[in-house]
């Protein structure tokens, strides 16, 4: 199939398919006239890569993923520690968004939201310790 009809399938847009095809995470076909031509389990692949991008994984998270997929003789716990890993990585990046959110409530509380041009906003973020 096309790979317009493989975007239909998996539910990525054509130009990511292609760069997934671009950077080696798949790899069609090519029919007698040089087009793409996706398979079943190329559709089973971008579908896969669509749900662990979903889950926030990385391009090379995914491709390590795939790997150890396609290995019968992968030991589960690999696959446990990259899904570890990610996870600690997702916890990490919600304590900054924590610390981000804290702040600037701080900072709109602190600004009188009046006509006046003194912004402590604005301060903040120029690194201005004058207020």
């Amino acid at each position: 199939m096309n790979v317009s009809h493989a975007a239909r399938r998996s539910g990525l847009p054509a130009k990511t398919i292609r760069y997934y095809e671009e950077i080696g995470l798949i790899r069609p076909d090519r029919a007698a006239n040089g087009y793409r031509d996706y398979s079943a389990d190329d559709i089973h692949r971008l579908a896969f890569l669509k749900r662990a991008r979903g889950l926030g994984f990385s391009i090379d998270e995914c491709r390590q993923l795939m790997a150890l997929y396609g290995d019968r003789g992968r030991a589960s716990h690999d696959v446990r520690q990259i899904a570890r890993s990610h996870v600690d990585a997702i916890g990490e990046k919600i304590r900054e968004l924590e610390t981000m959110r804290a702040t600037l409530t701080r900072l709109i509380h602190a600004c009188h939201g009046d006509e006046r041009p003194d912004c402590p906003i604005l301060d903040d973020i120029a690194g201005d310790v004058r207020h």
